[in-house]
């Protein structure tokens, strides 16, 4: 538990910022509503059973995932770009600005070194094919968020780190300047300048690293540009917030919203398919794209079910969603791209 991968609890300052916040009772971060870690009926012991024994058809790929490599080193500041790099980890140019989001590179989604490994296709890209970044934003402190070995490599490209109460603690630990690492709670705002303003906003989840849980804030952000609304939506069960947020913004261009490594027995920190798309009508979305999948297994569904369960769906709720190849440029202001359903026979 001394490693440097299970970061550093909040101390001193930090802490004494995090008790003030009305968001943290008891010792701990809580949801705005009641969020128990497993639906009502289910166990850990039943979870872990399953996990370990149960035999999921097409949980691993068979093959190696069809993926695209663009040339991030090389692409031209004024082009409006998305970049996936499959789970939550993305790229975002936009009005001139470089976002990082979520960005696991390691291969490996654990603390276990080998234990939580990338699909086949699904790591094709390094932190040296990355330009420097202006703004890293980290959505909430699990491992395959916060991957320790890809933000130390990362550390010397990030200008500034937008991140939840608490998570600063990891990242100083972890090399990063104080003075570079812009932490907020829920509700919260920070003007960035040149018609750039990120909204911190609610979600609903847990965070945690080691044996201790809830000690630092997992958070969503509304990304105003000079231009665009980008919904971050990080990790989230479904809940009042997307509404409460669609009302405030909307209607947002582009929301990104998690759909995979879900289980009807923790519903309530994981969306559905079915969920998702609501989410996406209460944001008010104009285009919904739905990560969390397609790189790590971490729920017992086959790796393709989250895309083609929520695309089935969406026949008849008529969401515009976004579902590129990892590493395919989503045009981020062209509404007219459509993609391929590349996850169709790959089982």
């Amino acid at each position: 538990m001394q490693r440097a991968t299970f970061g550093k609890s909040p101390s001193g300052k930090r802490l004494e910022l995090i008790q003030k916040s009305p968001n943290y009772r008891n010792g701990q971060f809580q949801n705005l509503n009641h969020t128990p870690a497993l639906t009502e009926g289910s166990s850990y012991v039943k979870v872990m059973f399953e996990f370990l024994f149960k035999k999921t058809i097409d949980r691993l790929p068979q093959d190696s995932l069809p993926s695209m490599k663009t040339d991030l080193l090389n692409l031209p500041i004024e082009q409006d770009v998305l970049v996936w790099f499959g789970h939550s980890s993305y790229f975002i140019q936009i009005d001139g600005v470089r976002i990082l989001v979520d960005p696991v590179f390691s291969g490996n989604a654990s603390p276990v070194p080998g234990t939580t490994k990338a699909f086949k296709g699904a790591d094709r890209y390094t932190v040296e094919e990355l330009p420097e970044i202006d703004y890293l934003f980290i959505s909430h402190d699990h491992y395959d968020h916060t991957d320790h070995e890809t933000l130390v490599k990362l550390q010397p490209k990030i200008k500034k780190v937008i991140c939840g109460l608490g998570v600063g603690e990891h990242l100083e630990h972890w090399g990063f300047a104080p003075a570079d690492i812009i932490e907020k709670d829920w509700n919260e705002m920070v003007s960035l300048g040149d018609g750039f303003t990120v909204y911190i906003t609610p979600a609903r989840h847990f965070s945690g690293r080691s044996f201790s849980r809830n000690n630092t804030l997992w958070v969503s952000y509304l990304l105003q540009t000079p231009t665009m609304k980008i919904y971050i939506g990080g990790d989230s069960g479904y809940d009042t917030h997307f509404a409460e947020i669609g009302k405030k913004f909307g209607p947002i261009d582009f929301a990104i919203l998690e759909n995979g490594q879900y289980d009807l027995q923790w519903r309530y920190i994981h969306m559905l398919p079915e969920e998702v798309l609501k989410a996406g009508k209460d944001l008010q979305a104009r285009r919904v794209f739905p990560v969390h999948s397609s790189k790590f297994a971490l729920a017992n569904h086959a790796w393709y079910v989250p895309l083609a369960t929520i695309t089935k769906l969406n026949e008849s709720a008529k969401v515009p969603l976004v579902t590129p190849m990892i590493g395919e440029p989503v045009y981020l202001k062209d509404t007219s791209q459509t993609f391929s359903q590349w996850w169709v026979g790959r089982q």
